[in-house]
């Protein structure tokens, strides 16, 4: 499950995308467990992201999301289960968020034109808490060019670059005083050309008299955090930029036109860092800001430690 604390926009769900992972095999009547039929119900996964054949960026995490709570004691024998493998040899570790999310991502970004697979075979595995699993679960992905943007909040720009080159530097304003925008990097969840965004759906104002109320329909959004940041267009800061200098509720606004160039730039998993921001950084499983984390506190999430994907 994707938590964080309320931005600038609303209309984001509770669940990791991602293909929909739950098996459809029945557990197992038997009286006493076998090897390959234990009893007990299934374990299954209710999401693998990202999606089989898709082209992701280059920071983004193989996240696994279980239907039911993976015990401690069962996750190294779990992640030993998840394999990765690259076209190139990555090194790289499971992180657990709570007991029902697993991300797993290489300690510094994918290298651009990398093939990865991850095999997720659960038959017979245990979550520690009487479920065992049914079935195993593929899903191929490619990491595509590397494209980043780096948002500098009191410079009021955000740098987009294409594989090391700078392609465009972009007038922006982010989150007010009230408001900051969340620091670090995010990589971007997804994006839609139209989200509806109202201050209740994230906690600010319900309020219809209140001067932080809204209840708008915005295009060309880049979502970044679950809790609501986005990378858009708003018609109340249509010039962002060092001139207007007018804050969000959290988001990073573009003009209509550099939103709209910006949202055929990217895709899920290009990441998006702000600086300068008196905000802390995203958790990182606020979204998928998995590199939130230094490489020490990922590898205190996980159980089986660090490792190097299996060739593909």
């Amino acid at each position: 499950m994707l938590v964080g604390t309320s931005a600038c926009g609303g209309g984001g769900g509770d669940k990791a995308t991602g293909d929909d992972a739950k098996g459809a095999d029945k557990p197992s009547t038997s009286a006493s467990p076998s090897p390959t039929k234990p009893a007990g119900p299934p374990m299954l996964l209710e999401t693998i992201t990202p999606q089989t054949g898709t082209t992701v960026g280059v920071a983004m995490p193989i996240s696994v999301v279980f239907t039911n709570p993976v015990a401690p004691k069962a996750r190294a024998t779990v992640e030993k289960h998840m394999k990765v493998s690259a076209s190139q040899p990555v090194e790289g570790a499971w992180h657990w968020f709570g007991d029902k999310r697993a991300d797993w991502r290489p300690k510094t970004y994918w290298p651009s034109g990398t093939k990865v697979k991850i095999d997720a075979d659960m038959k017979g595995v245990s979550n520690g808490n009487g479920r065992y699993g049914v079935r195993g679960y593929t899903h191929t992905f490619t990491v595509g060019d590397d494209v980043r943007a780096d948002v500098s909040v009191s410079g009021h720009t955000m740098r987009v670059t294409r594989n090391g080159k700078v392609v465009r530097t972009l007038s922006i304003n982010a989150g007010s005083a009230q408001y900051p925008t969340w620091n670090g990097t995010m990589a971007v969840i997804d994006k839609q050309e139209k989200v509806h965004m109202t201050s209740c759906s994230v906690g600010i104002s319900c309020d219809k008299g209140s001067p932080n109320y809204y209840d708008l329909t915005l295009p060309w959004d880049v979502h970044l955090t679950q809790s609501g940041t986005y990378v858009h267009y708003s018609t109340g800061d249509p010039n962002p930029g060092s001139g207007s200098a007018r804050g969000s509720h959290g988001c990073v606004h573009l003009s209509m036109s550099d939103a709209k160039w910006f949202y055929g730039q990217v895709k899920q998993g290009d990441p998006v860092t702000v600086t300068g921001s008196p905000r802390a950084k995203a958790s990182a499983d606020n979204g998928y800001a998995a590199f939130n984390l230094g490489w020490d506190e990922w590898l205190a999430g996980s159980a089986s430690g660090q490792g190097t994907t299996a060739t593909l």
